[in-house]
């Protein structure tokens, strides 16, 4: 079985169907992910282009990350980011 990570999705959504996500997303700079009830609250609206645009993380890195730990993901287009 695959694991899909849609990039429309919320983080929330991803992270409660992969719960090693948030250690992932940790690693790749968004420290936030861990702090108290942020998951709970603006993980419910924030997605992880949107939480890379503010950031200034590079989406094609993470996306990267993201396939060299086994995810294949989704709602992602090369040129401009996301569908």
């Amino acid at each position: 079985m695959s694991k899909i990570i849609d990039l429309r999705k919320s983080v929330f959504e991803i992270c409660q169907e992969y719960p090693e996500l948030p250690d992932l997303l940790f690693e790749l700079g968004f420290h936030d992910i861990v702090k108290p009830g942020m998951l709970h609250t603006a993980g419910r609206f924030m997605t992880i282009p949107k939480g890379a645009a503010m950031k200034k993380i590079d989406l094609e890195h993470i996306k990267s990350m993201l396939e060299d730990r086994g995810f294949q993901v989704t709602g992602f287009q090369e040129k401009g980011g996301c569908l």
